[in-house]
């Protein structure tokens, strides 16, 4: 776990952010505020194998950015048929990259895919799941023989929640809000509790909460999920491991 605020990162924190390695194969799901630093200490021989960004809010991609600069500038020799770096992504993350750094263009450093789209990456299937969201939001779901890890980026409560983790053996779960809104406002974020109840009708093995707004009381919020989820709640830290 790379980062595990939403908005901002409290001090000693980072915004969204996860490293996952199945079968030799590293995919980073979202890269926000201050994940970089800590991609890089958990991946000192080489960089991942392809990003996925969920969407184009910066507490979700800014630090892709420096992903890029790193391959750019230390990684790989200057070459015009160098390999770039898979990026999975919507198509406003890529105007927010060229608007952080134009020179080198973010498509030269990255090969850019549609997220909208699903398909094969390195051992896993990936499949998108269109969430609400204030901007266009995709969760994920990446399955391999054995083993299913979904995340839902940032998103209201949806009844594609439920298909998105189907039976995972890990479902990475909003729980930004501390409490839900009135009745009847459009949602576009989720509460821990909203998050367990959703983990039970998924059928999931394992739920772990993330994206806190700064400031909220993780360990309460374990406790709302607990209450709705008769699984393993998790709560995201910075550099924790789960083994899957």
């Amino acid at each position: 776990m790379l980062g595990s605020c939403g908005a901002f990162p409290e001090p000693g924190r980072a915004c969204a952010g996860f490293l996952l390695e199945h079968d030799g194969f590293r995919v980073v799901l979202d890269l926000g505020y201050g994940t970089a630093s800590r991609l890089f200490a958990h991946s000192r021989d080489r960089l991942p194998d392809a990003v996925v960004v969920t969407h184009e809010h910066p507490d979700h991609c800014a630090d892709v950015s420096a992903l890029g600069r790193a391959w750019y500038y230390t990684v790989q020799e200057p070459s015009r048929d160098r390999p770039r770096l898979p990026l999975h992504c919507t198509p406003g993350t890529i105007r927010r990259l060229e608007a952080l750094e134009s020179r080198p263009h973010p498509s030269e450093l990255f090969e850019v895919h549609d997220l909208g789209e699903p398909t094969t990456l390195g051992p896993f299937r990936l499949t998108p799941y269109p969430l609400p969201h204030y901007l266009p939001n995709f969760g994920v779901r990446l399955t391999a023989p054995g083993l299913t890890v979904a995340y839902t980026g940032d998103t209201g409560p949806s009844p594609r929640l439920a298909d998105l983790g189907r039976d995972a053996d890990l479902v990475i779960c909003d729980a930004t809000l501390r409490t839900p809104p009135p009745e009847g406002e459009p949602r576009y974020l989720m509460t821990a509790a909203e998050a367990g109840r959703w983990a039970t009708q998924a059928g999931a093995r394992r739920l772990l909460l993330t994206h806190f707004w700064p400031g909220t009381d993780r360990a309460a919020a374990a406790a709302e999920a607990r209450a709705g989820f008769d699984g393993e709640v998790l709560v995201a830290e910075e550099d924790l491991t789960v083994v899957l």
